[in-house]
């Protein structure tokens, strides 16, 4: 699934994002922190995989999830 970040903090390793329908999701640090990425910044486009409407990964949009 894709979607936009609308949010990020640094210091939580936290944010949400919004999906193309507009839809807005959060994610915690436990799903970025599978990204390997230090940082997102806003109005970047991700992958991530929810699962039980929680995103569970998310990453660069050029790079695959683990």
């Amino acid at each position: 699934m894709q979607a936009t970040v609308a949010t990020f903090s640094p210091s939580t390793r936290s944010g949400t994002v919004l999906l193309d329908d507009g839809t807005r999701m959060t994610f915690d640090a436990d799903a970025f922190d599978h990204s390997g990425l230090r940082m997102l910044r806003l109005g970047q486009r991700v992958v991530m995989r929810v699962v039980d409407g929680r995103v569970t990964a998310i990453n660069h949009i050029a790079l695959p999830l683990n």
